[in-house]
């Protein structure tokens, strides 16, 4: 019988002098001013990332040609305290409508001010035979630990 390994869920977190609100609406609305244009999937150079603001809304970028290239759709948006996407792009960092796997961010404030705020990536078994590739990409300075660094230095800014 085959036993199936499911890889450890990516988690990162980082700690901000920023109040949850203002780290949830940097994350959230203002993805855009941190996420880095080397980090695209669409067919054009990446303009624009947007994150619509609500449950169901999608998560997506737009080219410098305008065209937009979908990355997923968010599954729960409640400001300040959490944030559900889902990651609909593969191995191959292609938008795949088929591949759901999630990333939660949860925004919590300290007693001495400022937030905590965890990211996990699950659902990593849901990459197939390739998920033990991915995930070192996924937890990687190019990956999600740098990108919480790039996020939290314009929270804080």
């Amino acid at each position: 019988m085959n036993q199936i390994i499911r890889p450890e869920p990516v988690r990162r977190s980082v700690t901000l002098k920023a109040d949850p609100a203002r780290a949830f609406e940097v994350f959230a609305a203002g993805m855009d001013r941190w996420w880095p244009r080397t980090h695209s999937v669409g067919s054009s150079p990446q303009r624009r990332v947007v994150l619509e603001p609500v449950a169901g809304g999608r998560w997506y970028e737009i080219g410098e040609d305008g065209s937009e290239c979908l990355w997923g759709k968010v599954l729960a948006y409640e400001p300040p305290a959490r944030l559900l996407l889902a990651w609909q792009i593969d191995v191959d960092w292609r938008y795949d409508p088929s591949l759901v796997t999630e990333v939660e961010v949860r925004f919590t404030p300290l007693a001495e001010g400022g937030t905590r705020v965890d990211l996990e990536h699950r659902d990593l078994e849901r990459f197939g035979d390739k998920a033990e590739i991915v995930r070192p990409m996924l937890d990687s300075p190019g990956g999600w630990q740098g990108l919480l660094a790039l996020f939290g230095g314009v929270a804080d800014g």
